[in-house]
């Protein structure tokens, strides 16, 4: 009775934040190999062959065993349970506030997409730092408190928030772009098919359309986001561009788009069903 008599947004942070739970848990082992993708020293000598997704996923197995596959998830739900949360119920509160009455178009799309994102990205950054050095396997933190208390003690309040100008320049545009293109394509979609009993299905093809859109253009940022992060010293986000650029290449900025592209498409589609279900099962429009 509390949770049906609780505000909308409330409401909506409850949903996401169970949205978040599902797609984190299942989707981990992608962003850990996205990360240590990322992070491969460019040493390999000439006529190796390349280092790709399934190579990683096997030496992880091999070296490490299966489960670590979900090395950082901790981390992943202290940030994900309640950032996505948070993002929803932002996303909700700006809908209702200068969208009440008429759907917002794709520019307006954009910029709620992105600002719902930038509010929970800087909320969350610490955990999101914390997160990308658990995958990165450079680091023995043995929690999450032991991980945040190290890296105070060590590196400093500034360490917690590293990344930070890089992060928004990838969560943000990815939001408002996937926003955008999840909103319009669900809006092309007849009436019929949007209220039929496979509606779930639908709004889940949509949203991987959305996320393949979204990911491919905010790679490079994530990349610069993870050397950031995954350095102990002080990087600006124009060392770390430096830096990619002349040790792998135009290409460096890509690394890692295969699996990072299959799990925010894939996590991002997921959390938004979930999501849009829940408020609907609760009398509310998401």
């Amino acid at each position: 009775m509390e949770v049906l008599a609780a505000h909308p947004a409330l409401k909506a942070f409850m949903c996401g934040s169970l949205s978040g739970t599902c797609s984190t848990l299942l989707f981990q082992p992608l962003d850990l190999v996205k990360t240590r993708l990322q992070t491969l020293q460019n040493n390999a000598k000439p006529g190796t062959p390349k280092v790709g997704m399934f190579r990683v996923f096997i030496q992880v197995i091999r070296t490490e065993n299966f489960f670590s596959l979900w090395k950082g998830v901790s981390p992943s739900f202290v940030r994900c349970i309640p950032g996505v949360g948070i993002y929803f119920s932002t996303f909700y509160s700006l809908k209702q506030h200068f969208f009440q009455d008429r759907a917002p178009n794709a520019g307006e799309a954009v910029l709620l997409g992105a600002g719902a994102r930038t509010v929970a990205g800087v909320c969350m950054l610490p955990f999101t730092v914390i997160k990308t050095r658990f995958e990165s396997g450079y680091y023995n933190y043995a929690s999450v408190p032991g991980a945040l208390r190290s890296m105070y003690e060590t590196e400093g309040v500034r360490a917690l928030f590293s990344g930070l100008t890089a992060t928004l320049l990838r969560d943000a545009p990815f939001s408002g772009i996937y926003v955008m293109f999840y909103s319009q394509a669900k809006r092309a979609l007849p009436q019929e098919v949007t209220s039929a009993p496979y509606a779930p299905l639908v709004n889940f093809s949509c949203g991987v359309v959305a996320g393949v859109m979204a990911s491919v253009a905010t790679q490079p940022a994530d990349v610069v986001k993870t050397h950031i992060q995954v350095s102990p010293s002080h990087w600006r986000t124009a060392d770390a561009v430096r830096y990619i650029y002349t040790e792998k290449g135009m290409s460096g900025f890509f690394r890692g788009a295969v699996p990072r592209s299959l799990r925010r498409t894939l996590m991002a589609a997921m959390a938004w069903t979930v999501y849009e279900q829940l408020m609907a099962r609760m009398g509310l429009k998401s």
